[in-house]
C-alpha cells in the first residue's frame, strides 16, 4: 500500500456481517470504473457480540486486498466511536465516512470525491431528497434538522446526518471529534460552523433498509435533542 493514498474512504460495517463483501465489492468495481486507483478502504467491524462474524469477514477482505485494511475491535461507544476509530487508520489526503448497510449509493463516493477536489472545498455531504425510511424517520430527521438550524444558525447545510461526508485531511485535522454516539455528524457540522470550513452539497437518494431495523433507537432522539443543546450552550461560551 502506498503511503499516502489520495482517497481514505472509512466504511462502518457494524453487524454487516458477510454482507461487507458485497458492498466492498461494489466500492471497488466503481472505484476502478471510474478510475479512481489511489485510494484505501478502511473497513470498521467493531463488535458489541461475541458471535458477530463481522470482525472475521473485515479481517478476511483486508488479507486478499493491498488497499483494504480493517479494525475489529470491542466497542466502548456507538457509531461515533466506530468512526473515529476508522478515522484514525486513514492516511489519505481526503477522508470519506459511509455506512456499509447499503442506504447509502456507492456512487455518491465518487461525486463528493471529485466535487471536493474540483471545488478545492473543506467538507462535502449529500443531502437526501429522497428516502426509503418509513415516515416515523422521515419525521424525526425533519424536527432534528429544524431544531439544528434554530440553533446553530447560518450554517448552510442541509440533512445534517447524511453521508457520506467527504474531508479535506487538513479540515479533519482542525476537528476535535468527541462523540461516541449517534451525535458525531451534528457535532461534525457544528465544529465546521464554527471553523468556517468551506462546504459543498450534492443530491442523493437514500434507499430503504432489507434484513434489518435501524440501529437508532428512542434513546438516541432524546440523546440528540440534548447534546444539541449542550453544544449550543458551549458554543456560546467558546
Amino acid at each position: 500500500m502506498k503511503n499516502q493514498p489520495d482517497l481514505s474512504v472509512v466504511i462502518l460495517c457494524y453487524c454487516a456481517g458477510d454482507s461487507a463483501r458485497l458492498f466492498v465489492d461494489n466500492t471497488v468495481r466503481s472505484f476502478k470504473e471510474s478510475g479512481i486507483n489511489d485510494y484505501e478502504l478502511i473497513l470498521v467491524g467493531n463488535f458489541l457480540d461475541e458471535s458477530d462474524i463481522t470482525p472475521k469477514v473485515v479481517a478476511e477482505i483486508a488479507s486478499k486486498n493491498n488497499n483494504i485494511k480493517y479494525v475489529a475491535q470491542k466497542k466502548q461507544g456507538m457509531m461515533g466511536w466506530d468512526m473515529k476509530s476508522g478515522l484514525a487508520l486513514a492516511e489519505g489526503n481526503y477522508i470519506a465516512v459511509i455506512d456499509g448497510d447499503g442506504q447509502m449509493p456507492i456512487d455518491d463516493l465518487i461525486r463528493v470525491y471529485q466535487k471536493i477536489k474540483a471545488e478545492l472545498l473543506d467538507l462535502v455531504k449529500t443531502y437526501r431528497v429522497e428516502r426509503g425510511d418509513s415516515v416515523w424517520r422521515k419525521v424525526i430527521s425533519f424536527f432534528y434538522n429544524l431544531f439544528f438550524h434554530i440553533l446553530f444558525p447560518g450554517l448552510k447545510a442541509r440533512d445534517i446526518n447524511s453521508k457520506p461526508k467527504i474531508f479535506s485531511s487538513q479540515a479533519l485535522k482542525k476537528l476535535d471529534l468527541r462523540s461516541d454516539d449517534w451525535f458525531i455528524d451534528a457535532e461534525i457540522m457544528i465544529q465546521a460552523r464554527r471553523y468556517k470550513l468551506k462546504i459543498g452539497e450534492l443530491p442523493t437518494v437514500f434507499l430503504g433498509l432489507s434484513g434489518r431495523r435501524s440501529f437508532v433507537k428512542i434513546k438516541a432522539i432524546f440523546e440528540f435533542a440534548k447534546n444539541l443543546v449542550i453544544y449550543r450552550i458551549k458554543e456560546l461560551v467558546k
